[in-house]
């Protein structure tokens, strides 16, 4: 059966992007219709975004609801896969460049409230012909707490479509004053702990986690730890509940986009057949960083948000003894300002051993991935992870936390692994410096290895990461929530 989809998000790449959801906003859609579903992408406007899309053009008929008033609607095609968007005008969306949710300051705009019900109402209106598009969706998918109010407006209007809610990281709740209830025209009967209430405090994720058909995250992994109190994030107890229409699918990744046999940022391509060409990456990262590259060591590379989610507490701690170990390490990543400090602060007291990027640069990022000989993801909880899938490809060898995705994507170096060459990178449980620290240990005592090591990375770049594999399950878990909406 042919599905019709209405994917729902706050950014997708490259027409607005601040971490995985984008990644996944593109390319899970493209993949969809790749199987042949009708999938339409509706998404803000943001200042950036128009200048982004390619030749958008206004949906003449678009009939705005009444509210919120001053709605219009962009439509244009994604970039690379063709797959249609439309791109909603919409009070706040438009007037600020940057950051999609707070300022340069990392305060949160104090219209989100307003501007992600907004897209919500628009969505609920489009999935029930009410917009003038002439199109009905048989599902709504919807990503994240900024669109986890779609399935209460769908609920308030009865609108007959199925709704998928996916949590890409239950940390971000969207979280309101309770006055705001009632400035969204949302009835008093959802202040409730069974509706919106979460704490005192208006949940937009609770609209999703309560009122959508089917839930899912991003890894099984991450499906499993956020029914616990340690990763649950207070929501625990209503995950629970709701565990037999909880799916984990695992991301994919841009396989033609990661690919070091054809990237073009890299120094030399190469492939599971052609490994010399890593060493000619490794030394032209080492020399575009800083790095010594007279030194016989490791090279560790880290692509990362600079926030405790991803371990860098853990990295700060360990760093002085790791560079007692034959180890480099280059990092690139942006985020809070006290562990950028930090990070500088060792980067000036190892020179030529820690080579220090702050921001983002996607080229750098690519050419990390096939230069580094390790990548490490100490995260303390990781939904899915990219960069360990991205490493994998590359013959980068990943060195993860057991934690979500990560879990999910890359198999420990144990005895067992190696003998039957199923060992695609090093795993370590405990969140701890000296945990990270004897993992690294156990990571140079296998790169000395070059055979072992070799068989480690060409059994990872072996693995299929692509989307069509996610793709297909998030079609059964649509079809399963269309069969439950027709239950009813």
């Amino acid at each position: 059966m042919t599905l019709r989809i209405l994917f729902v998000t706050s950014e997708a790449e490259p027409l607005m992007k601040t971490g995985g959801l984008a990644d996944v906003s593109a390319q899970l859609p493209a993949a969809l219709a790749g199987l042949g579903h009708d999938v339409r992408i509706l998404m803000p406007a943001y200042a950036d975004t128009l200048d982004r899309a390619p030749a958008p053009r206004a949906v003449a008929r678009y009939r705005p609801p009444a509210k919120p008033p001053g709605t219009a609607l962009q439509r244009c095609r994604m970039p690379d896969s063709g797959v249609p968007a439309y791109l909603l005008e919409a009070a706040g969306f438009g007037d600020r460049p940057g950051n999609p949710y707070h300022d340069a300051e990392g305060t949160d705009y104090p219209d989100n409230a307003a501007r992600f019900s907004a897209l919500s109402r628009v969505a609920a209106a489009v999935a029930d012909d009410a917009a003038g598009l002439r199109w009905r969706p048989h599902v709504v998918h919807c990503n994240d707490w900024q669109t986890g109010l779609t399935p209460v407006w769908m609920m308030l209007h009865r609108v007959p479509a199925a709704t998928v809610f996916t949590i890409h990281n239950l940390q971000y709740q969207g979280l309101f004053p309770p006055a705001t209830l009632a400035e969204l025209d949302l009835p008093a009967w959802l202040w409730h702990y069974q509706a919106l209430e979460f704490r005192g405090m208006l949940s937009f994720i609770k609209g999703g986690l309560v009122f959508a058909d089917r839930l899912s995250t991003v890894s099984p992994g991450y499906a499993r730890e956020i029914r616990t109190a340690a990763h649950g994030q207070g929501l625990e107890g209503l995950l629970a509940d709701r565990a037999g229409d909880l799916s984990g699918i695992l991301n994919g990744i841009d396989t033609g986009v990661w690919n070091p046999e054809t990237d073009p940022r890299l120094a030399r391509n190469y492939g599971p057949d052609r490994l010399d060409g890593k060493q000619a990456n490794r030394r032209a990262l080492q020399q575009e960083t800083g790095l010594d590259t007279a030194a016989d060591c490791a090279v560790a590379g880290m692509v990362t948000r600079l926030v405790p989610q991803k371990g860098i507490d853990l990295l700060l701690a360990a760093l002085p003894r790791l560079m007692e170990q034959p180890l480099q390490l280059v990092l690139l990543g942006s985020g809070l300002p006290a562990l950028k400090r930090d990070l500088r602060a060792l980067a000036e007291r190892y020179p030529g051993r820690i080579a220090l990027r702050l921001g983002y640069d996607d080229d750098l990022a690519h050419r990390i991935e096939a230069g580094a000989d390790m990548f490490l993801m100490p995260s303390r909880f990781e939904p899915c992870g990219l960069n360990q899938m991205y490493s994998l490809r590359y013959g980068t060898v990943p060195l993860v936390r057991r934690t979500g995705g990560l879990a999910d994507s890359v198999v420990d170096a144990t005895p067992e692994a190696l003998r039957e060459d199923r060992a695609t990178g090093i795993v370590f449980d405990e969140a701890s410096p000296e945990a990270l620290i004897d993992a690294v240990a156990r990571a140079i005592e296998l790169y000395r290895n070059r055979d072992l090591w070799y068989r480690i990375m060409r059994a990872g770049m072996a693995r299929d990461f692509g989307w069509n594999r996610s793709a297909a399950a998030y079609a059964d878990l649509y079809a399963d929530a269309i069969e439950a909406r027709r239950r009813w």
